[in-house]
């Protein structure tokens, strides 16, 4: 018979990697079998009410209340797991709640103290999102809008108010931005450069800054709109201003714009936008033969649409793969004839996409969470092959982001690891600000302990001025027994050459 226990915090808002700090420190604690420090949303209350929380204890929780919960062997271990999250959330916070010292409780509050601030980051619940947006336009500050769950009509509303005022109004769920060298959400340290980004997928923000880096173009600015910004609804309101700050700027000599599919009547007028400046629109699954004006690129791919940013600036480029046919080769050898199958373990919704897309010219259709064809979904057919999004809604109910914490992810590494059908499996590692502090580190005895089964073909999204080191982090994998590659893009080709055992695939032409 097991024991549970709840401590409400009613109006404390704490940020995403407290909440991390909270369960973690819970979840640690002996006896425990279950714990999760998380907001009272409705879905968060919902996944409690499934994990066997009595309803009781959480009526009238509201979504701006904090809330810890551990399930564990008896009474006296849930006492000692909630007093171990209550303090790990709270002993770093300032004492000083009142007076000169206190943390700001408004946006009004903090402007009295920084007047010259420019940007507002908004990361509260949906509920509360829009009327935060509004009083930060009304403020004349650009915004960026972290939260999700903020309806389509709000959405419009407040790009319509951002244009007219002149301000970027980035999201709801915009997660990447890089504005006057400063990282905002999750973000990658860059060199200055020669390109800005618009992106409405936030790790294709993150793969296209870190290769631009990398392979030397450098990065003027990121401007992540929000997922739907270039559908019919939203009709690309703040793409389209993205794209002519760009255009402005004496600074960003080629555009590159990211998205998935986007309808293409608003991809033709958010590149308009552009003049005659280069532009490349990596519209990830798009049909080529789109029809956009002369000064435009498209590519299919991240990787397709920072090599041909590459190409407009006459810059070389870089080797894609240096011993990975080789490294293929090897790993093909000792996969028994029944692994045949492909398993892609994301954190990063827009690689999985893009995975998909590749997947499907050279190897065929998979199955996910998140699916390019809307026929295939969970579960997975025995022997079937997948492309998980774990940053999906269903995966991360009651646990953090696997960019902020990997643990679901290592679980999921260890089950379809001991699955004997399975040929490779695909590891996004996502680095920067707002990742974990050492991802492959903790996905590493993973990676290792299945190392007799399927391949793990991991690719570390950064760079080497990132907190966790590019270089660092792929020697990690590297020793765990990972093929690491030099795109996400390439990381599937990999997979797919493994499942099918034709060594030419990693070489495809995705990318001319």
């Amino acid at each position: 018979m097991t024991s549970t226990g709840i401590r409400l915090f009613p109006d404390t808002y704490v940020d995403s990697v407290l909440q991390l700090a909270g369960t973690r420190a819970m979840r640690e604690q002996p006896g425990v079998e279950w714990a999760a420090a998380a907001m009272a949303t409705a879905a968060n209350v919902e996944t409690l009410l499934g994990e066997g929380f009595p309803e009781s204890e959480l009526a009238g929780a509201r979504a701006n209340d904090l809330v810890l919960a551990a399930r564990a062997e008896d009474d006296e271990a849930v006492r000692a797991a909630l007093q171990a999250g209550e303090q790990a959330m709270f002993a770093a916070r300032p004492a000083a709640e009142v007076g000169p010292g206190a943390i700001p409780r408004t946006l009004e509050e903090a402007l009295a103290r920084k007047p010259d601030r420019t940007v507002a980051v908004i990361s509260v619940p949906g509920d509360y999102a829009t009327l935060e947006a509004h009083k930060a336009l009304a403020a004349r500050l650009d915004v960026l809008l972290f939260s999700d769950n903020v309806d389509v009509t709000a959405e419009i509303e407040l790009k319509d108010r951002a244009v007219a005022e002149g301000r970027l109004m980035m999201g709801p769920g915009a997660g990447t931005a890089l504005l006057g060298g400063t990282c905002l959400g999750f973000a990658n340290v860059v060199r200055p450069g020669r390109v800005g980004i618009v992106a409405a997928a936030g790790t294709g923000a993150q793969e296209a800054m870190s290769l631009l880096d990398r392979w030397g173009a450098g990065v003027s600015a990121v401007i992540g709109v929000g997922g739907r910004d270039l559908t019919e609804a939203v009709d690309g309101r703040m793409a389209k201003q993205a794209v002519a700050a760009l255009r402005a700027d004496p600074g960003t000599e080629a555009i590159l714009l990211v998205s998935k599919p986007p309808s293409p009547r608003v991809a033709a007028a958010v590149v308009a936008a552009a003049g005659g400046r280069p532009l490349v629109a990596a519209l990830i699954g798009l049909p080529e033969d789109i029809d956009l004006p002369g000064n435009v690129t498209v590519a299919r791919t991240l990787e397709a649409g920072v090599l041909r940013t590459l190409d407009l600036l006459g810059l070389p480029r870089p080797d894609l793969l240096g011993d990975l046919g080789d490294q293929v080769d090897a790993a093909m050898c000792r996969l028994g004839p029944d692994r045949r199958a492909i398993r892609g373990l994301f954190s990063g919704g827009t690689l999985c996409y893009e995975s998909q897309v590749i997947l499907a010219e050279v190897f065929g259709p998979v199955h996910s969470n998140a699916p390019l064809d809307k026929t295939l979904d969970l579960p997975i057919p025995a022997g079937a092959s997948a492309c998980l999004d774990l940053g999906e809604e269903e995966f991360t109910r009651g646990r953090p982001h696997p960019m902020i914490d990997p643990e679901a992810r290592i679980e999921m590494l260890l089950e379809h690891g001991s699955d004997p059908s399975v040929a490779a499996i695909i590891l996004d590692v996502v680095l920067g600000h707002g990742s974990a502090p050492d991802p492959a580190g903790l996905l590493a005895p993973a990676c290792a302990q299945i190392a007799a089964g399927p391949q793990v073909v991991a690719y570390c999204l950064g760079t080497e001025l990132d907190p966790q080191g590019l270089d660092r982090q792929r020697a990690i994998l590297r020793d765990a027994g990972c093929i690491v590659t030099e795109t996400a893009a390439r990381a599937t080709l990999a997979a797919a050459a493994l499942a099918v055992r034709d060594p030419a695939i990693v070489r495809a032409a995705i990318s001319r």
